[in-house]
């Protein structure tokens, strides 16, 4: 016996995925109440809150000209940020010892536990980022960093690129 597409009835589902399916959170509709680090400003757009995410976290982050936040990290979570416009630089480790720069289009990968710092290599510009974490907790632990002067460059080198880019 062959079942007719036609004849289920998948207007129940139908009703429940109008609400509980695909969301968009326009721009203008972004939360900024959430776990903030000076120096920047995150907004959120997709969490548990907002859109009954379970695993994600996602907003925008804009650090202002010549700015930059201070050193934290955020705890289990791993982030991955994309520049859409400026120049960031970042800086990690114990000392905020390492640096490396991202450019519009890149995209950034903080592991879990890693202390950074954020910056805005521009003087004139903002520096305007998407930002994704892997759960829908908000966590930005601040840390009290006495960073080195000069901060070792370091090229990012991943099994695609050996030599590495800047």
């Amino acid at each position: 016996m062959s079942h007719d597409h036609a004849d289920h009835d998948h207007s129940h589902e139908g009703e429940a995925w109008k609400h509980d399916g695909v969301r968009v959170v326009r721009s203008d509709q972004l939360d900024k109440n959430t776990a903030q680090t000076p120096g920047m400003n995150r907004a959120a757009a997709i969490n548990f809150a907002r859109v009954g995410a379970q695993k994600l976290w996602a907003g925008t982050v804009t650090i202002h000209a010549d700015a930059k936040t201070g050193a934290h990290h955020h705890g289990h979570l791993e982030s991955v940020i994309y520049v859409v416009r400026g120049r960031a630089r970042m800086r990690w480790g114990e000392q905020l010892q390492f640096t490396a720069e991202a450019g519009p289009g890149d995209f950034i990968y903080v592991p879990p536990y890693v202390p950074h710092q954020e910056i805005n290599a521009s003087a004139t510009e903002a520096l305007e980022c998407v930002l994704c974490r892997s759960d829908g907790e908000a966590v930005a632990i601040n840390l009290d960093i006495e960073p080195v002067e000069k901060p070792e460059q370091v090229l990012w080198v991943d099994p695609t690129h050996p030599q590495g880019g800047v």
